[in-house]
């Protein structure tokens, strides 16, 4: 089905008669942060930022890919496809090797990339490049791939290629995306349910503090550990546990030291898996200040007990909490940077960017970047 997007101008040069041309948005994610790859739930929704690609068939093996956004293009040979770290074509790459991998075949192909989602701000730019991809070339060779696996192809190119063993909530927000909806996702089963995200006079606003996560992917990593040592610990009195998923408070307290770091990993992941599932209660009342108080709930949670904040979204999480204009505020992502998301009455919004800016400037002695998001559809061809 194709959808009423436009073309960006920056990729109308590559659009031939040939071509298909695929949007995938990045996401937001309202609550439920670090608990993907402990099973537990996330609730994402895809965005009106996205990456477009143009893909049309190579008559040799021959991968011929473009970004507009570096002014570069280079070539691989599609029977000797490895990562090529530190750049944008290895997410593009990965995708490619792992539908190889799963015995599709695919052709060579010339590809351009275009987004329009900002770099380093915890939207998932990575993984609306590997959705866009798999969806375009799952098109264009008629491999018959269903969305769900598609999500699974573009999260394995990232542990694989990339080297982030990211969980899977990125790649399924970027393809299931709903307007006006928010995805409670089990992370485990893989099944979703839509919950109407009614915002009325309010709005959702990034504020990227212009800090590149760069400790992200080493530190999940590491996070991903403390809490699979926290299940081991646990299993040795409840052996059915297996993932943080299964814990509860209980068990943490029983099982974990208090003053050992993993205690705190644990029972962050098990408080902010209850805040979700009762948050989704908040949103099907429509009672978005009950929302909003467990979105401090979690960035509490995910600066104190999970350490992966950093001054700067500190401050501007505290720097709205008094604000009866923001309903609600956290980090979002992976964390050490990025963006905070906020829930702003819209008639209040003008007026706290000029405060917040000039405020941020002042204490932190860097710009505040900001971005107003609408929720959007999941991943779609554009023209074929």
């Amino acid at each position: 089905m194709s959808e009423t997007y436009s073309i960006p101008g920056p990729l109308q040069p590559f659009v031939t008669d040939k071509s298909i041309v695929v949007r995938s948005p990045g996401r937001i994610n309202l609550i439920g942060e670090h608990t993907d790859y402990n099973d537990g739930f996330v609730l994402p929704a895809a965005i009106d930022k996205a990456v477009y690609v143009v893909i049309e068939k190579n008559e040799d093996d021959i991968i011929v890919l473009h970004s507009t956004d570096f002014n570069e293009t280079v070539e691989y040979v599609l029977t000797d496809i490895k990562p090529v770290f530190g750049h944008w074509s290895t997410y593009i790459l990965g995708v490619a090797d792992q539908l190889k991998q799963r015995s599709y075949t695919i052709g060579g192909f010339k590809l351009s990339v275009y987004g329009d989602v900002p770099l380093g701000a915890g939207l998932s730019s990575s993984a609306a490049i590997e959705c866009a991809t798999a969806f375009a070339l799952n098109e264009l060779f008629e491999l018959g791939i269903q969305r769900k696996e598609l999500s699974l192809v573009a999260q394995k190119a990232e542990h694989e290629f990339a080297g982030v063993k990211c969980g899977i909530m990125d790649q399924f927000a970027s393809l299931f995306g709903k307007k006006n909806n928010v995805i409670r996702l089990d992370c485990r089963s893989l099944e979703y349910e839509y919950f109407p995200l009614e915002l009325g006079a309010c709005k959702l606003v990034l504020f990227d503090t212009q800090v590149k996560h760069s400790l992200a992917s080493s530190e999940y990593n590491v996070r991903r550990s403390q809490c699979e040592a926290g299940v081991a610990a646990i299993q040795q009195k409840y052996p059915a546990i297996k993932s943080l998923r299964d814990v509860s408070l209980q068990m943490i307290n029983e099982c974990l030291d208090p003053a050992d770091i993993v205690y705190r990993r644990c029972k962050y992941v098990a408080e902010e898996i209850t805040r979700l599932q009762e948050g989704c209660e908040d949103l099907l009342r429509g009672d978005l200040p009950a929302f909003g108080k467990k979105m401090y709930g979690t960035h509490e949670g995910l600066s104190k007990d999970y350490e992966v904040s950093c001054p700067e979204l500190d401050f501007l999480v505290e720097a709205v909490k008094a604000k009866p204009a923001v309903i609600g505020a956290r980090m979002m992502g992976g964390g050490f940077g990025g963006c905070t998301i906020n829930i702003i009455k819209e008639d209040a919004v003008e007026m706290l960017i000029d405060d917040l800016v000039s405020e941020y400037a002042g204490k932190m002695q860097k710009e505040l970047k900001y971005y107003m998001v609408n929720t959007e559809n999941g991943t779609s061809i554009i023209k074929n």
